[in-house]
């Protein structure tokens, strides 16, 4: 039985980035991987559903331009797009693997990556099937990182060919006429951003609150509802789905809605998008110990599980599923076994991405979570249309919303941006909420012009009080006010 300092369960974002900080510390890695390397991380996830919104933004800004100046769009074949999102997955795919080959080069004998099915026999052995057999393994200590699937309805036949979940998107051969996408998170959100933005397809999206995305600011989800709605996409507000089958080939659902009526519909595909489950069945955890949560998630402490030498990382704990969190996860599990971590993991700057129409991106809380908090703050929000580089770009929609502390020190809370540009324009406020600094320094920073980030500088100068545009002079488009004790005052 060969034996290792650390096994790695798992090759998706996680699970890979945990086995190259085994490398870095020069330690002998085994990383065990059923299907391909990547996982949900590349394949009928985070890589071909952005390439697949990249394409589909493309197209719909051609369109806008065309129209704008009395030109017929283009056509074109949903085949090459398609082909072009396949591309992105295997020039990803293959980095991956080829980075793979390289350490194994270079570290012979350290690192071994093998194919199969990997099962715990005891807080220290691991059994890998495969179709050619079956093989033991012994390591000192293990990190769980088997990331998860699309969750499934008992009630909605799944077909992955009618009616989908987000593992199908890549076998539609071309665009349906209509869909219905159960499900207003974030997910459900991008693919109806999706569908709308090539404008071949109708859209319905089951929401079964009052709007889209419930746990964002009603500011921030006005804009997000009103493009998709402009492009088409019809929301059914405070919903509920009876009933969804197949019909002649086709998708049949019912809902009852909030005032008691029921209602029909017939479409030609149907999307099931209600978040993801962890894998974990099978796998042997609490044979080994590792105890779970109702819903399958890890009980973890640090990413340390029940289990002294057992780690879990990714999508396996209950905290945010997203492929950075993952990574971060991942290396520190390792840090922790080998290193010294010089903090423990911290969420509060993490930085998110929703890519929507227009793409939204956030980093701390948002005012309903200061507010649950019962905190104080002040906040300041800068549109887009002060900004000079958006009003070149002729893309003037969205905002920067900064929270920041009511006191002298003025450390930030957190920040909602949409618009053009809004992944790139959050880097900066992501690191002074990791330093647990105030925004002094960010004020006087000379920013390029003309740039997106501008704004970012004239919304914490506004809380300073010291901005160029003064709040008084576009009260429609510059706010600055003090939330305390329940209630908004205007400074």
């Amino acid at each position: 039985m060969e034996s290792y300092d650390v096994c790695i369960i798992g090759g998706g974002p996680s699970g890979y980035a945990a086995a190259m900080r085994a490398v870095d510390f020069k330690k002998k890695v085994l990383l065990v991987e059923r299907d391909r390397i990547g996982g949900a991380g590349i394949y009928d996830g985070a890589l071909s559903s952005k390439t697949l919104w990249e394409l589909s933004r493309e197209f719909a800004a051609i369109n806008e331009k065309f129209e704008r100046y009395g030109i017929a769009a283009p056509q074109f074949e949903y085949r090459e797009v398609a082909r072009e999102t396949d591309e992105a997955v295997r020039q990803r795919a293959e980095q991956l693997t080829d980075h793979i080959r390289h350490v194994q080069q270079g570290n012979e004998n350290m690192f071994h990556s093998v194919t199969g099915f990997g099962k715990l026999l005891s807080p220290n052995e691991i059994r890998v099937e495969n179709g050619s057999g079956a093989e033991t393994f012994r390591a000192d200590y293990i990190v769980l990182a088997t990331g998860s699937r699309p969750r499934y309805l008992p009630h909605i036949p799944i077909d992955e060919k009618i009616i989908l979940t987000s593992d199908g998107i890549s076998s539609l051969e071309d665009l349906p006429e209509s869909i219905v996408i159960l499900g207003a998170g974030v997910i459900g959100c991008e693919f109806a951003t999706i569908f709308s933005n090539f404008g071949r397809t109708k859209v319905y999206l089951i929401d079964k609150e009052e709007r889209i995305l419930p746990f964002e600011d009603a500011d921030l989800v006005q804009v997000i509802e009103a493009n998709l709605e402009e492009r088409g996409v019809h929301v059914h507000r405070q919903s509920r789905l009876e009933e969804m089958g197949i019909v002649n080939g086709r998708v049949e659902y019912t809902l009852k809605f909030h005032d008691g009526r029921r209602e029909v519909f017939n479409v030609e595909k149907g999307l099931v998008s209600v978040g993801r489950v962890p894998n974990y069945e099978d796998m042997g955890f609490e044979d080994a110990g590792v105890r779970l949560t109702p819903a399958g998630h890890v009980v973890d402490n640090d990413t340390l599980s029940s289990v002294p030498n057992i780690h879990a990382v990714g999508d396996l704990t209950a905290d945010i599923a997203l492929v950075n969190v993952g990574e971060l996860e991942g290396r520190h599990a390792i840090e922790k076994i080998f290193g010294k971590p010089r903090r423990k993991l911290i969420y509060e700057n993490i930085s998110s991405i929703m890519f929507l129409n227009p793409e939204s991106a956030a980093v701390g809380m948002n005012e309903q979570q200061a507010q649950k908090r019962g905190l104080d703050y002040l906040v300041a929000i800068y549109h887009f249309r002060c900004i000079p580089r958006a009003i070149a770009m002729r893309r003037t929609v969205g905002f920067f919303k900064i929270l920041v502390t009511d006191d002298e020190q003025m450390k930030i809370l957190g920040m909602r941006a949409v618009g053009e540009h809004a992944s790139s324009a959050i880097q900066a406020v992501a690191l002074l909420i990791w330093m647990d600094q105030g925004i002094e320094e960010l004020a006087e920073l000379i920013h390029p012009h003309p740039s997106i980030t501008e704004g970012v500088q004239e919304c914490v100068r506004m809380l300073r009080g010291k901005s160029i545009f003064k709040p008084s002079a576009f009260a429609d488009a510059l706010v600055c006010r003090r939330y305390k004790d329940g209630v908004y005052m205007e400074i």
